[in-house]
């Protein structure tokens, strides 16, 4: 993005990519700090130094002050953060999820079921008969508290269980 065509403001991508580098980085710190201009990464070489700088102005981090010296911008991050989209509204079972996992049950007993139905189709093929330790171990990655979801899922008729306990399969449809 070149200085003519900025939109709205610096990118947030050339501020990382300036703080990324290790010279600016340091410019950057002593100019939050305050460090007189004539002395801002006076260790480095003076080509190294302008460079850094150089980037620091281009990126928007600091600007140049009346008196020739510079000072960090007391906008750019709130530029920045008004550049990032908006969350988008999730649908569906992904509501309730979180990385893969269940972040909450829904109280709503027909959404509740739309999930324990997502997770039973997930983790157990149809025709499949499962040991309680099998479901166990296919359930633990949707959440900690496998025994309450095993729970529901039997109660909402998503998986069912022979009654001695010792097996278990998605229902047949019937």
């Amino acid at each position: 993005m070149t200085r003519g065509t900025r939109q709205s403001g610096p990118h947030w991508r050339r501020v990382m990519a300036a703080l990324a580098n290790n010279d600016a980085r340091t410019a950057y710190a002593q100019i939050v700090l305050g460090t007189e201009l004539a002395h801002v990464a006076a260790d480095l070489g003076a080509r190294r130094r302008d460079r850094a700088i150089a980037v620091l102005l281009e990126t928007g981090l600091v600007e140049r002050t009346p008196d020739n010296e510079l000072e960090a911008s007391e906008v750019i991050f709130r530029g920045l953060i008004t550049q990032q989209p908006k969350r988008q509204a999730q649908t569906g079972v992904a509501r309730f999820m979180r990385l893969g996992r269940i972040d909450r049950y829904p109280a709503n007993q027909a959404e509740r079921r739309e999930l324990l139905t997502w997770i039973a189709n997930e983790a157990v093929r149809p025709g499949e008969d499962l040991t309680e330790r099998q479901v166990n171990e296919r359930l633990l990655s949707y959440t900690d508290d496998v025994v309450l979801l095993r729970r529901y899922m039997i109660d909402f008729g998503v998986l069912e269980r022979t009654p001695s306990g010792s097996s278990y399969s998605r229902p047949t449809k019937g």
